[in-house]
């Protein structure tokens, strides 16, 4: 597969998925600083019946098998307070993943959503104020992992998603939302984009 598409990738070629009021990138320094509106989140049906599809996501469309990494910087003070990586088709098919505040600290986790949602998550052991994130995706297979220092990569998640058989485009950005509040300032950077390993699993 060519890489050099993804090489020409800018931010300025991302669109917003429910853009935020406060908001500024730098195309040249490849940063995206976001600050969250009240009452943003994704979330589908399960446990709480809520239907939510009102979070901020900064996203590219993307048709190939990819590896899109990001830093997210964020302060996580208040719960369900979320930053991290979203791949989007529609408000009933997507998959989000990051830090989100829950249980009195910040948590890393991941949430699926295919009509319903479900939620898996842990305790982080890094610096939740500074972390790294990747989404792979090869087929209809999308493989999440995170890191403390761009080195060593820990799995998240490796789950399928209907990357062939969904009509709307894949899109995949920074995502950040604030449930139970707003004014979550959110910083992304050192955003890459490549062909992903011959294996997403076990590479780093």
């Amino acid at each position: 597969m060519d890489s050099s598409k993804f090489n020409k990738i800018r931010l300025t070629d991302f669109k917003w998925v429910n853009e935020p009021k406060k908001w500024k990138s730098n195309d040249v320094e490849n940063i995206l600083e976001v600050t969250t509106e009240k009452n943003t989140d994704y979330w589908e049906g399960t446990w709480y019946n809520f239907h939510h599809n009102t979070g901020h996501v900064y996203a590219v469309e993307i048709k190939e098998d990819f590896t899109f990494t990001v830093c997210v910087e964020a302060e996580f003070t208040t719960l369900y307070d979320q930053a991290g990586l979203m791949i989007y088709f529609d408000d009933k098919h997507w998959l989000k993943a990051g830090i989100e505040y829950n249980d009195g600290q910040p948590m890393i986790g991941s949430v699926l959503t295919n009509e319903v949602s479900d939620w898996a998550t842990g305790v982080f052991t890094g610096n939740p104020r500074k972390f790294y994130l990747r989404m792979s995706r090869k087929g209809d297979v999308a493989c999440v992992k995170y890191s403390t220092d761009n080195k060593i990569w820990t799995l998240l998640r490796l789950c399928p998603m209907p990357f062939s058989t969904n009509p709307n485009p894949c899109l995949v950005g920074p995502m950040c939302c604030t449930p139970t509040r707003e004014g979550l300032n959110a910083k992304f950077s050192e955003i890459f984009i490549t062909v992903p390993e011959e294996d997403i699993l076990h590479s780093n």
